[in-house]
């Protein structure tokens, strides 16, 4: 869950709530606005999932009870559609000495090169960060099924199976930093912000840390931890007092704490999990690709909908490793992450089918049949999978919901508005308990007052800048503000460092002293301002103004890292500038 402030953006108060709830259920996470719960394991059979879904409600509500009292809020959301860049600051990454020794082990892994991000959707993507801070975007719901260890490949090659069209079926992270990127974003986000690989002058296969694998297993889960240890070198290492052939010796289950520490820093989608309880050995599949949210109906639809297909599945799809090939599994693993429901999928024995198609006509009553088989309740599997149906056949995902709205509100309030609305909108929904093929459109109105949604200038900066180099003409600069209306025109280098500002007045006045001698091209430099005043993206709102109002300028460049990131103008202010001093007043006779 992702932890929110009344302005609905992240709030870095998990260490405090964490000691306001006082239970061990709950822990952290690498960023201080997200939390974790774990609920309590439960045999498969009779109402077990509604008995989950009561724990998960009963422990939600007591995390919300808690983030009231810091004065924040909680989120289920595979990604927080207010987050920005500079929450993922090593200010906020939580203060243990396993979240630094992961920053400092994948950093020292990439050879120093920053993390880049490239994500291509109806929008585009490019950046870079200098931290593993980027991982803490993202949130899952993550679901473990214990299986017996001789029917282990059987059920894995399952889950790779049908990880495509579940994963196209609950899809909800269409957007990062206000971007229209992959129907779940966080498959490509995750596996670029988590990976070590360096670039080579050659052809090298460089496996990736975030994965979804390479070839179906065919003898043992062994396959995959052998793997996993063979290509990928020890991220994290800690002292360790177990002897596993001691263990064995004593006619004790090992611990293998070693393999576990080192199996939990390789990233699979599907995941194998080796564990002890009560002394007894066993062997799980964690599913990691489903998101958080957008309900806790939705999340145990989705957990139903996939104990229910990995069931099935065995039962009925046999040897899948002999009807589909592993590629094709991969690649529509890919597609669905990228186009949700609209996927087209390669499907058994070769068959080209649709997403809609494929859950509808197959998945949904396969998945009805395994639960079935394992003793689950008729009224469980009807309650689950008719959420699963419902989305599906109305196409409407938390994806589809969180892109409707925020197109429907282009048009209204600014970038940063629009994303507060689809935050504030979320929770107001998920607080009814409604799945989300039952939401209304989120609106403009729901992200508040203007004085909470513009404490930094980052909400509300221009970032789609008109910008001119140094060499150029002053002629271009009277292009770009006659045909984009625009009233600056700021100046950077190739490497996207800030030279200068070029104002209206700058050219009134130039035309006001005869403008340049005639035949001659004048030079943006001979004209701009050098060193203006700058502010950075978390600079207060209030403080931007006041510099603004004390050296008489109508624009500051956003600069961070001492790279040009956006723009704030006396426009930018207007329509915000009265509502932050009315706030002001409040709150001074309050």
């Amino acid at each position: 869950m992702v932890l929110v402030d009344r302005a609905w953006r992240p709030a870095p108060v998990a260490l405090e709530v964490l000691e306001r709830l006082g239970d061990p259920r709950f822990t952290t996470e690498l960023a201080r606005f997200n939390l974790e719960v774990n609920l309590l394991p439960l045999e498969l059979r009779d109402d077990c999932f509604s008995q989950v879904e009561g724990q998960l409600r009963a422990l939600l509500d007591k995390a919300y009870e808690a983030a009231q009292q810091e004065g924040a809020s909680i989120v289920l959301t595979g990604i927080l559609p207010s987050l920005s860049k500079t929450d993922l600051s090593l200010d906020n990454i939580t203060p243990y000495a396993r979240y630094d020794a992961l920053n400092e082990a994948t950093s020292k892994l990439r050879g120093g090169a920053p993390y880049r991000l490239r994500i291509e959707g109806a929008d585009s993507l490019h950046l870079e960060h200098d931290s593993v801070m980027l991982e803490a975007c993202n949130t899952s719901f993550q679901v473990h099924l214990q299986v017996g260890a001789q029917e282990f490949p059987t059920f894995y090659n399952v889950a790779q199976a049908i990880a495509a069209p579940v994963l196209a079926s609950c899809a909800n992270s269409p957007l990062l930093f206000g971007r229209r990127l992959w129907r779940e974003t966080r498959i490509a986000l995750f596996q670029q912000s988590i990976d070590t690989r360096r670039a080579t002058p050659h052809l090298r296969d460089l496996s990736p840390r975030v994965r979804f694998g390479s070839h179906w297993i065919e003898h043992s889960v062994l396959e995959l931890f052998q793997e996993d240890v063979a290509r990928f070198p020890v991220l994290i290492a800690m002292p360790l007092d177990d002897d596993p052939f001691e263990a064995l010796q004593q006619g004790l289950a090992p611990s293998l704490s070693a393999l576990c520490l080192h199996n939990s820093t390789v990233y699979s989608w599907n995941r194998p999990c080796y564990g002890v309880a009560d002394g007894v050995p066993h062997l799980r599949i964690e599913c990691r690709y489903i998101p958080s949210g957008p309900s806790v109906a939705d999340e145990m639809a989705n957990a139903a909908f996939w104990i229910g297909c990995m069931l099935g599945g065995v039962q009925t799809l046999g040897d899948v490793a002999g009807r589909l090939d592993f590629d094709d599994a991969k690649a529509n693993f890919v597609a669905a992450s990228r186009y949700g429901l609209k996927t087209g999928f390669t499907w058994m024995d070769s068959q080209s089918v649709s997403a809609q198609q494929l859950l509808i006509d197959t998945l949904i009553p396969m998945a009805a049949e395994g639960l079935a088989s394992a003793g689950v309740t008729d009224g469980d599997i009807s309650k689950y999978l008719d959420v699963i149906a419902a989305r599906v056949e109305s196409g409407h995902t938390g994806a589809w919901w969180l892109v409707t709205s925020f197109q429907q509100m282009k048009s209204l309030g600014t970038g940063g508005e629009r994303l507060a609305a689809l935050t504030a909108a979320t929770v107001d929904r998920q607080r009814t308990g409604r799945p989300v093929h039952e939401w209304e459109s989120a609106e403009i109105r729901e992200a508040g007052e203007s004085g909470d949604l513009y404490s930094r200038v980052e909400q509300f900066m221009t970032t789609d800048l008109f910008t001119v180099s140094e060499d150029d003409l002053v002629d271009r600069v009277a292009f770009l503000m006659d045909r984009k209306q625009l009233r600056q025109v700021v100046i950077e280098d190739m490497e996207h460092n800030l030279v200068g500002i070029v104002s209206y007045r700058s050219l009134v006045r130039l035309l006001a002293q005869g403008g340049p001698p005639a035949g001659e091209a004048l030079a943006v430099k001979e004209i701009m301002s050098r060193d203006p005043h700058t502010v950075a993206p978390e600079t207060l709102t209030m403080d931007a103004i006041e510099l603004m109002r004390e050296h008489r300028v109508s624009a500051l460049p956003v600069l961070k890292d001492g790279k040009l990131v956006g723009l704030v103008t006396e426009q930018s202010f207007m329509r915000i500038a009265q509502d932050l001093l009315e706030k002001r007043l409040r709150e001074s006779t309050s």
